[in-house]
């Protein structure tokens, strides 16, 4: 359970854990363990520091690093001192950031020592560079964080955060043009805080351990990372996420809980001798973030043997929406559902117009309440494009059934319509995915002269495999209409890949559309 009394703001969690059982470890990273009380005092030092560097309440803080336990102090130093974290996506290139960081407008950026170089490119030509400190690691141009933390204080700084207080700023994957900050505040996060315990998958137990794989500048890190910190859950962060790695540690480590995205379950079930894996300890696996395949939702269920709970929602819902229960997996027609709306939150299908729609009618899922967030940081026609009414727009179509579940088709944007029909991916790679010899699969829309889109998938082979194209049609068709199945297959070695796992289908896209003068989505 979460003391909401003691933890108002996230900016609480390590000095309400501290008092309550401060030797606790909070975080294992490698061989190094942190515990509530020297989080706690490190946070505070973080804090002080920012405050006399300048930083005042609003201005933004930003980390450009791989997943580091250095990465907790600094997010709970910097909302103490009233300031919201911006973290950035380290795999983007140089000129991607440095968009980033002009919009962000950052005080400061911590750098951890994988992207030293990648860092001063991308700050080279920004007309007010942030001060730069190293997160870990050492080089000349960058301050070292103990140089920078200096005598600072391990108290608590005495102006407490605020409910309205900007809290995270976690940019869009920008898959579709510029990425956009999307800001959080203490008040969207004080909801999420309320809602977790009671949701399956957000509920720890005490001292129970949690797998945290996704990156920390993705809501299902950061999200995963608040809600077991706030339960006295013990985290066990890891740096670079690998298939056989994440099977070991959830024996070595006796992993209670783990938000694996569908690509990681995939790329661990692919793994030698996963079936033989201990598990004994583990009690739920989250997963969300793209599209699972029914058949490696199957495959999971029955190596893993635990509870499985998928979690649908935006970074502009501070990754809130809906959820489908362990129960609800074994219910008749309910597997591919993303579930019912979280407490405290509603869903909608809306039309073209905005109008609600009825149960079974094709719409936009659309999303409203206290987790909906702030804004789009400096772009307010995109903000009222997206938020209308208090309606979170998600851009995701999907239908509701009778029983009050979700299903989603597929992005809006990554429809396809083929001769007047419309086409969902995700469910066209759904039905490819269990094709024996393919390890995974996009599916994406191509000119076509007499259909406008006609229906193509990229699949990637199994090891040893060799991909049979009219094998795998076939075997489309026998699971989905005829028009929904791919008119042609092509074999590459590897999906593009944002870091939350969805897959890149504009960059899949762009050599087909090549020299015309629209291109679908």
């Amino acid at each position: 359970m979460i003391d909401l009394d003691a933890i108002r703001t996230l900016a609480d969690i390590p000095a309400a854990q501290a008092r309550k059982r401060g030797d606790a470890v909070a975080v294992k990273f490698g061989e190094r363990e942190t515990s509530f009380a020297e989080l706690d005092a490190r946070s505070n030092r973080v804090a002080n520091a920012l405050l006399a560097a300048g930083v005042a309440p609003g201005d933004r803080v930003s980390a450009l690093t791989k997943n580091h336990d250095g990465w907790y102090p600094l997010f709970f130093g910097t909302a103490r001192a009233r300031a919201c974290l911006a973290p950035v996506n380290c795999r983007l290139a140089a000129g991607e950031i440095a968009f980033i960081l002009g919009d962000a407008a950052p005080k400061l950026l911590f750098v951890g020592e994988d992207f030293f170089d990648l860092a001063l490119a991308a700050v080279a030509d920004l007309a007010a560079p942030p001060r730069l400190v190293a997160l870990y690691g050492d080089h000349p141009a960058f301050e070292s964080l103990d140089a920078w933390l200096g005598d600072a204080a391990a108290t608590a700084p005495a102006d407490e955060p605020q409910l309205s207080d900007d809290v995270l700023q976690l940019y869009t994957s920008g898959t579709t043009g510029r990425p956009k900050g999307v800001v959080l505040a203490n008040k969207n996060y004080r909801r999420f805080l309320e809602m977790a315990t009671e949701v399956d998958g957000f509920a720890y137990g005490e001292d129970e351990t949690v797998m945290i794989v996704m990156p920390l500048f993705h809501v299902a890190g950061t999200n995963v990372s608040f809600s077991g910190l706030a339960q006295g859950g013990r985290l066990v962060l890891v740096k670079d996420f690998a298939a056989a790695d994440a099977i070991r540690m959830m024996t070595e480590e006796r992993v209670a809980h783990a938000f694996l995205a569908p690509a990681m379950i995939q790329m661990m079930l692919q793994q030698p001798g996963a079936e033989a894996g201990d598990y004994s300890e583990l009690r739920s696996i989250a997963y969300g973030a793209s599209p699972i395949a029914e058949d490696v939702l199957r495959r999971a269920r029955a190596v893993f043997g635990c509870d499985f709970v998928q979690f649908y929602g935006m970074t502009e819902s501070s990754g809130g929406g809906s959820y489908l229960s362990p129960a609800a997996h074994d219910l008749p027609g309910k597997l591919t559902s993303c579930g019912q709306p979280w407490p405290q939150t509603e869903m909608a299908i809306l039309g073209g117009g905005g109008q609600p729609l009825g149960d079974g009618e094709i719409g936009e899922i659309a999303i409203r309440g206290d987790i909906v967030m702030k804004e789009y940081w400096h772009r307010p026609e995109a903000t009222a494009e997206t938020v209308v009414d208090g309606w979170l727009r998600t851009g995701d179509v999907g239908y509701r059934d009778a029983d009050g579940y979700y299903f989603v088709h597929d992005r809006i944007k990554d429809m396809i319509v083929s001769g007047g029909e419309n086409v969902y991916p995700a469910e066209v790679e759904s039905a490819i995915m269990g094709c024996p010899g393919i390890a995974d699969v996009a599916v994406i829309g191509v000119p076509d002269d007499k259909w406008g889109e006609a229906v193509k998938a990229l699949v990637v082979p199994a090891p040893g495999a060799e991909i049979d194209a009219a094998a795998v049609i076939g075997w489309a068709r026998e699971r989905i209409a005829a028009y929904k199945a791919p008119k042609s297959i092509d074999v590459i070695d590897a999906l593009p890949r944002n870091p939350s796992g969805k897959v890149l289908r504009r960059e899949l896209r762009a050599p087909y559309w090549e020299g015309r003068d629209r291109a679908v989505g």
